[in-house]
This record gives C-alpha cells, sequence and structure tokens, in this order.
C-alpha cells in the first residue's frame, strides 16, 4: 500500500535484485575509468607504507649500524653488506632520500589520478542514474501520482540519489584504502616479527565481524530516518506551497506544531542511530588501545630478554608507525558500514522506484491513426480510485466528431475523472471508452494524447517565459521558441491572441520574454488560466476539454474567450465541464451527472423545458446574478 505520509517505503516492494549491485551495474560504461582509478589508488596506499619502512631503515643501519640488512636490501633497494664508515653511510642516506622522494611524487600524482577518474566516475554515475530515475517516473502512470506526494519524489531524485554519488565518491575509496592499507601492512610486519604481527593483525577479524553485526544493528534505524526524512520534505513542500492559505487563516501555531511532530520524529531516529554508532566506534578504540599495549609488553620484554629474533630499534618503531596506520582505515570500516546502510537504504528506494512499471502502458501492437476525427463514446464506463467507491458508474454516452459537449453538476460528481479516462490517465474498471469506434486500450499512448488537449481549472506553469509556456503545447514549437526563432514565436502569438491573452501579455514588462515565476506565481488566476488555453490551442487538439478553464476570469473576458472559443473549436470535439452554467449554455449537448451517473442530458432549452435539476441549478444561477446586477 502506498504511504500516504510520502516515506515511499512501498516501492521496495518492486525492488529486482540487491540494490548496491544495481548500482555497481551503472559503472559499467565507465569501466576504464573505474579500473584506472582503483589501480591509481592502491598505487597512492602503497606509496605512503614506505617513509615508515625508510625511518626503520636509517634508525637500524645509518645510526645504531646493526648487521640485519632490513627489508629495503631483501628487495634490492639497499645494498646488503654491513654499512661502514662516513661515506657510506651517507651513500645510503641519499639512497633513503631519492626512495623517499620518489614514493611522495608517486603518491602525489596516484592521488590526484585516483581521486579525478572515480569522483568523475561517481559524478557520470549520479546523472545517469538521476536521468533515468526521472525519465521513469515521468512515464509512471497517473495513479502513482495519486498515491504519493511530491516530497517524497524530491526525496528520491535528491536526497537519496545524492547520498548514492556521496557513498561512491567516498566511501569505494575508503574500501580500496582498507585493502591495500592493511594487506600492504599485514605483509610488511609479517617480514620483521610474525609473532607480533599476529597480535596486531588479530583484531581485523574481530573488527570485520563486528561490522557486519553493526550492518544489522543499524539497517532498520536507517530505514526509518530515511521514512522520517521524506515525510518531514513533504510536510515542508505543503507548507512552503501552502503559505497563502497559512496566512488567510492565521495556522501559524498549527502548522508549526505538524512540522515540530515531524521533525520530532527525524530527531528521535537519529539519536536513536547515534547511541549505536558512537557505542561500536567506542568499542574499536578501546580493541585497538589493548592491541597497542600488547606489541608494546611483548615486543619490549622480547628486546629486554634477547629473545631470537626480537626487534630492532628501527623495527619496533616501524611497527608503532604502521600500527597506526593500520587501525585508522580499520575504524573506518564501521563508519563505513554505517554510510554503506545508509546508500543500501536510498538505494532500494531509488531501484524499487526504477522497477514499477506503470499500469498504463501502450499494447505490444499499438494503433497509431494518421489522423483522428474525434468520434468519443462512453460505453457502461466504471472507474475508482484503487479499492474506494467508483467515482463514475455505467456511464453512457456517444459524443460524434465536432459536437461540443457541456458537463454540470454538483463538486465531486466524477466530470473530472471521467474526462480523464479519455487520454487514459486512469484505465476503466469495466465498460470501454472509444475514439473513433477504438477502444482507447489499443492505441499508442503518445499518439492518443497528441490528440487530446486539456484545459484544467488550476493550470500549471513552467517557471519560464511567457512563450515558453505557450510553445509548451507544441513539440516543435517550443523547440523553435528556444532557438528565438520568429515563426515560433509568430504561432505562439496567434494562439495568445485566440485565447485573450495577447493584450495583456503584451503590457507585461518584457512581454512574451517576461518570466512568469514559479507555477506561474507572478500572473493573476485568469491570466494563468488564458495562457493555458493558448497552449492547448497551439497543439491544434482533435479532442479538447476545458475544465473550469474560465473560472478565474470576470465576466467581461469570459465572454470574448467564449466568442474564440466557439471559432476555434467548431471543427473539434469539446467538453467543458462548468459549475458557470453561462459558460456551456451553446453547448450541443449537456450533460448532468450526479454521484458518477448521468442523471440528464440533452441541449439548455429542453433541460430547461424538463425542469431538473439543471433547471434548479440554472434558475438559482440566475436569481444570484440578478441580486449581484441589482
Amino acid at each position: 500500500m502506498p504511504d500516504d505520509h510520502g516515506g515511499f517505503e512501498d516501492v521496495r516492494e518492486t525492488l529486482d535484485g540487491h540494490p548496491m549491485v544495481s548500482l555497481l551495474a551503472y559503472a559499467r560504461p565507465y569501466w576504464p575509468r573505474v579500473s584506472l582509478g582503483v589501480a591509481a589508488a592502491f598505487c597512492t596506499r602503497f606509496a605512503r607504507l614506505v617513509p615508515p619502512i625508510l625511518v626503520a631503515t636509517a634508525i637500524d643501519r645509518i645510526i645504531n649500524g646493526p648487521a640485519e640488512p632490513g627489508l629495503l636490501a631483501r628487495v634490492r633497494l639497499l645494498p646488503a653488506e654491513p654499512i661502514v664508515g662516513a661515506a657510506a653511510r651517507t651513500a645510503l642516506l641519499e639512497r633513503l632520500v631519492a626512495i623517499a622522494a620518489l614514493a611522495y611524487v608517486v603518491r602525489s600524482l596516484t592521488r590526484f589520478g585516483s581521486r579525478y577518474l572515480l569522483q568523475s566516475a561517481a559524478q557520470k554515475i549520479q546523472r545517469d542514474l538521476r536521468n533515468d530515475t526521472y525519465d521513469h517516473l515521468q512515464h509512471l502512470s497517473m495513479d502513482f501520482f495519486v498515491d504519493h506526494q511530491t516530497g517524497g519524489m524530491m526525496s528520491v531524485l535528491n536526497s537519496d540519489i545524492n547520498r548514492l554519488e556521496q557513498f561512491l565518491n567516498t566511501e569505494f575509496r575508503q574500501l580500496i584504502r582498507v585493502v591495500a592499507t592493511v594487506g600492504g601492512i599485514a605483509v610488511v610486519l609479517w617480514t620483521y616479527s610474525p609473532k607480533l604481527a599476529a597480535i596486531a593483525l588479530a583484531p581485523v577479524p574481530i573488527i570485520g565481524v563486528a561490522s557486519g553485526r553493526f550492518l544489522t544493528w543499524i539497517e532498520p534505524r536507517y530505514k526509518s530516518i530515511r521514512e522520517a526524512v521524506a515525510r518531514l520534505n513533504t510536510r515542508l513542500e505543503n507548507n512552503l506551497g501552502g503559505a497563502a492559505v497559512i496566512k488567510t487563516f492565521n495556522r501559524y501555531g498549527f502548522e508549526r506544531d505538524r512540522v515540530a511532530e515531524r521533525s520530532q520524529d527525524y530527531h528521535d531516529e537519529k539519536v536513536a542511530a547515534l547511541r549505536i554508532r558512537r557505542a561500536f566506534f567506542a568499542a574499536l578504540r578501546l580493541l585497538t588501545g589493548v592491541v597497542f599495549v600488547l606489541v608494546l609488553y611483548v615486543g619490549g620484554m622480547d628486546n629486554i630478554l634477547g629473545v631470537e629474533g626480537a626487534l630492532t630499534a628501527g623495527s619496533f618503531a616501524l611497527f608503532f608507525l604502521y600500527l597506526r596506520r593500520l587501525y585508522s582505515p580499520m575504524r573506518r570500516v564501521g563508519k563505513s558500514a554505517n554510510k554503506y546502510q545508509l546508500a543500501k537504504s536510498s538505494a532500494e528506494r531509488v531501484f524499487g522506484l526504477l522497477g514499477r512499471e506503470p499500469t498504463i502502458t501502450s499494447p505490444d501492437d499499438p494503433y497509431r491513426p494518421d489522423g483522428v476525427d474525434g468520434d468519443v463514446t462512453f460505453d457502461d464506463v466504471t472507474f475508482s480510485y484503487g479499492d474506494r467507491e467508483p467515482v463514475v458508474r455505467n456511464v453512457s454516452l456517444d459524443v460524434p466528431a465536432g459536437t461540443t459537449v457541456g458537463l454540470a453538476g454538483a463538486t465531486g460528481a466524477g466530470k473530472s475523472t471521467l474526462l480523464k479516462l479519455v487520454p487514459r490517465f486512469h484505465g476503466v474498471d469495466s465498460g470501454s471508452v472509444r475514439i473513433d469506434g477504438v477502444d482507447v486500450r489499443e492505441y499508442d499512448l503518445d499518439a492518443l494524447r497528441e490528440e487530446i488537449a486539456i484545459v484544467e481549472q488550476n493550470p500549471y506553469l513552467f517557471s519560464g517565459t511567457v512563450a515558453e509556456n505557450i510553445a509548451y503545447g507544441d513539440r516543435d514549437a517550443l523547440a523553435a521558441e528556444r532557438r528565438d526563432d520568429d515563426a515560433a514565436r509568430d504561432r505562439v502569438i496567434e494562439a495568445a491572441s485566440a485565447a485573450e491573452a495577447h493584450g495583456f501579455v503584451t503590457d507585461l514588462p518584457d512581454g512574451y520574454d517576461t518570466f512568469v515565476g514559479e507555477r506561474g506565481v507572478k500572473l493573476s488566476g485568469g491570466q494563468r488560466q488564458r495562457l493555458a488555453i493558448a497552449r492547448a490551442l497551439l497543439n491544434d487538439p482533435a479532442i479538447i476539454v476545458f475544465d473550469e478553464a474560465t473560472s478565474d476570469v470576470d465576466t467581461e473576458t469570459e465572454e470574448l474567450i467564449q466568442e474564440s472559443l466557439d471559432r476555434l473549436i467548431e471543427d473539434r470535439t469539446a467538453f467543458v465541464i462548468a459549475h458557470r452554467l453561462s459558460t456551456i449554455r451553446d453547448a450541443d449537448r449537456i450533460v448532468v451527472l450526479e454521484d458518477g451517473e448521468i442523471v440528464e442530458s440533452g441541449t439548455h432549452a429542453d433541460l430547461l423545458a424538463d425542469d431538473g435539476d439543471y433547471a434548479a441549478l440554472w434558475n438559482a444561477q440566475a436569481d444570484a446574478q440578478r441580486i449581484v446586477d441589482d
């Protein structure tokens, strides 16, 4: 079931396979870049292990000068014979300095290469994943958007995908760091003293097992955190979007309490996870402290007692230099496990969303007509949202091409829902909707929707210019408008003039290049509606739906728009939903719905003569208008 609070918990149900494996699949196109980055990262870590070996060699062969040649002599980077005399010691020191300089050069170059290659690969994966997720989300059916809130969707597209990029950007390199550092140090320490190396490396499997347990402990917490932050985002977005309503009704305190409740939930989940994390990391530090003390005691006693194979002064120093480097990445394992669990929780939501299939799709062999006349038939149509009561019940209606049909009825009667079945925003529960005699379920979705335009009561305008919002109605016109094509601008102006929008647009500060703001907030409701009408007309649809499209304009403007629309829709099939019955009085046919069923149908004159619900509503509105006029 969908989460009404926007938590998106239900999308995990459509997850296919392990989410982190799916994430790594996105790295496949960039494997050369990733492979070079990994190789460079290993070189960086190995180069970091060289300076302590040089320090140990300098202490043993230059300062103390024992017979033991050391590791560098074994790999033939230094001479194995005893170093005697100032000149030989100076030459050895110069060799050590040269090796150190080379190690730092290699480290600097490979560090740059690894970070650039791996981080740029992470950015490319993030880009591809966000593009795919957004595109997939756009193609999901309308029932998904009905059941899921925008805040949750934004959380997936932004927070979750950004978290995956951060995981690839940092924790993948940390994994290389652990493998290279621990592996390299283990080999070096073992060559100096297997006994002390065993003590030093003993915590490694313990930390590995503990990290696995840590994942088990923390996993439920981070799932709850992701859901809590999605709910918080949804609440914040609702409140910011409804700022005008909150101000109008002075509901600051009420909304503050609701945000505080969501914020407290998020706080509680984070604190609970923090308690587990801090206890885990404290245990790791205690364990590494115990090992440090053991190495100090055992190694020191071997040296005092003269045990065979006891460490030299330089080797002893090397052990402690490496111990610090050994446990730093090992302690990081716990943090990486923490980050991994966060990333896994995000990946479950992202790839669960990608695994969600649209419920409304084109058939395998879709019908793609060369053109649509616009004949629309509703044949015993019933529809409900999910498991709720039907919103449309047994509706049968035959609308010949070129006919204008007005729909009237109380709010919630099913008028808008009925017409959303024509472009297949939703699928019928029973019955069928046919266009030109062909069931809409047989149409290619894109071909079907290209022939249908909808103007809603509260039209959505994109953050852009007036011209861009009108040109959005036609794919070619939009592309041409973005190229500043004069012919496209002429088409935009023609559509705006038809919708009685040209006059007010020319009065705007920059005319058609005026930015309308987010959701068209810089324009009035009537201006937004007229731009939406122009946008719909530009598409030259065979079927057009006006859902209270003139509700926010004054009577004079409505009359002007109506005159233009009468000319523009005379060769189209038009559905006009209106509470203001004067808008549909001249329709070829008026249909009255109640509780999802057709209760009256006929012309304006016929319905008045029948003296039914329509006549009662018409008389009530006429009386109200006379009172206003008086």
